[in-house]
């Protein structure tokens, strides 16, 4: 038996909890290809190497796209072979891949190095963690989901103010290389170890609770789910509403973090509130996760979910003005405040609509529309920007895109599976 079965079967405490932990080292380290990470290097890499910022945001782009294609089939191997083996070979891609950025002064190389790290960031890690989450606990699955995204927030605000001091005084080369090692020594061993795919697996059920010892296997659920098949969910009008409604908003994700730190500069910020301004970012984006958590377990996923997108667009608007510290602060932290939530609610809103049976495949469905959502939000504000030499056109664009979605979602009622029907026929 692997250690982590052992340790599942005789830990003291609810073992999801750290499954949380082990899931939660992964999302600490995705930040290395985070947008936020990123936006610190566009200055000093423009000007070292005379890049244009649209050329250094395409690499995201790129991997965004690659990622589109990628995440079918890491939802099919989540399911198949187990989140543990795609998060463990996915930390030791990022880890080398962000290492070897150090040494990436070819746009060429640049563009393999990051797209790499962009895609391991986008898909396996954003399933993997989310999906084994999401099957240890129901009940509190928002709130399990919001503390995963505070992990995700913590990543946000250490690398790229780590990033930023290393930089500052060794260059963006030796911060490439220390953020590689960071990936590898914080995660690589929670993960490998400690991740095991089900509660059912080792003899426990979702949230804790305790087994009935009158079944066959000691281990029957106290809380029903629908069971979709993946094509059962595809012929859902649900799914393509969710999936379109979270990559529009992921436009906006992208369009504004990637380019955050260099807008400020821009508006005549020092480059020390700049890098503060992403840490409120981030550190909002943190507190709110757990707000976010508590209200999709309260609320319909799909009006939490609008209420998110309305804050991003309020916060889009205000951007525009931002020319002062104050202002730099509180904006980018409204921002974060709404991003939170577009972490916590989206796999909270697939499991609850189409359960744990497949949800692997159905994470890898519907996030393609997230990667393209990150690719074309990232590209369209450097293209915008080397145009007319602003980003408040782009920013405007963002509001009007988180108007439309906030509507949009709330088209998106929870689907009835045939057994759900059946059963209210036949009561």
């Amino acid at each position: 038996m692997a250690l982590a079965e052992k340790l599942a079967r005789r830990s003291p405490i609810y073992y999801g909890w750290v499954i949380l932990a082990a899931a939660g080292s992964s999302m600490v380290v995705r930040n290395a290809a985070a947008s936020l990470t990123i936006a610190v290097f566009i200055f000093p890499l423009a000007e070292d190497l005379g890049w244009s910022r649209t050329l250094i945001a395409g690499a995201a782009s790129l991997g965004g796209v690659l990622a589109t294609l990628a995440s079918p089939v890491v939802g099919w191997l989540v399911d198949k072979y187990g989140a543990r083996l795609v998060l463990a070979s996915s930390i030791f891609i990022l880890g080398l891949s962000t290492m070897s950025l150090a040494w990436a002064t070819a746009p060429v190389a640049f563009y393999l190095a990051y797209a790499t790290g962009r895609v391991i960031f986008s898909s396996p890690i954003q399933i993997g963690a989310s999906v084994v989450v999401s099957r240890w606990f129901i009940r509190t699955r928002g709130r399990a989901n919001g503390l995963l995204s505070v992990s995700h927030s913590i990543g946000m605000v250490s690398f790229p103010v780590i990033a930023s001091l290393i930089i500052a005084g060794s260059g963006w080369r030796s911060a490439w290389f220390v953020l590689g090692l960071m990936v590898w020594i914080i995660a690589l061993l929670p993960v490998s170890l400690l991740i095991v795919q089900r509660p059912e697996d080792v003899g426990l059920l979702p949230d804790g609770d305790t087994p009935d010892p009158g079944t066959a296997d000691g281990a029957t659920a106290t809380v029903e789910e629908p069971e979709w098949t993946s094509k059962e969910a595809m012929r859902t009008s649900a799914l393509w509403i969710l999936a379109i409604g979270i990559g529009l908003l992921f436009v906006m994700q992208s369009g504004i973090n990637v380019h955050m730190a260099a807008y400020f500069r821009d508006q005549g910020l020092s480059a020390s509130v700049a890098g503060l301004a992403l840490s409120f970012n981030a550190g909002f984006m943190g507190v709110s996760s757990m707000i976010w958590g508590w209200l999709v377990d309260k609320l319909p996923a799909r009006l939490t979910l609008a209420l998110v997108a309305l804050i991003m667009a309020i916060a889009s608007v205000l951007l525009v003005a931002a020319d002062t510290n104050v202002e730099a602060l509180g904006y980018s932290g409204l921002f974060g405040f709404g991003v939170g939530g577009l972490l916590v609610v989206p796999p909270v809103a697939f499991a609850n609509y189409f359960g744990r049976r497949s949800l692997g495949v159905i994470r890898g469905i519907a996030e393609p529309f997230t990667s393209m959502g990150q690719a074309i939000g990232a590209l369209l504000s450097g293209r915008i920007f080397d145009i007319t030499g602003s980003y408040m056109i782009a920013f405007m664009t963002f509001a009007v895109i988180g108007g439309a979605t906030m509507i949009l979602v709330m088209l998106a009622r929870p689907p009835k599976h045939v057994s759900e029907v059946a059963k209210a026929q036949n009561p």
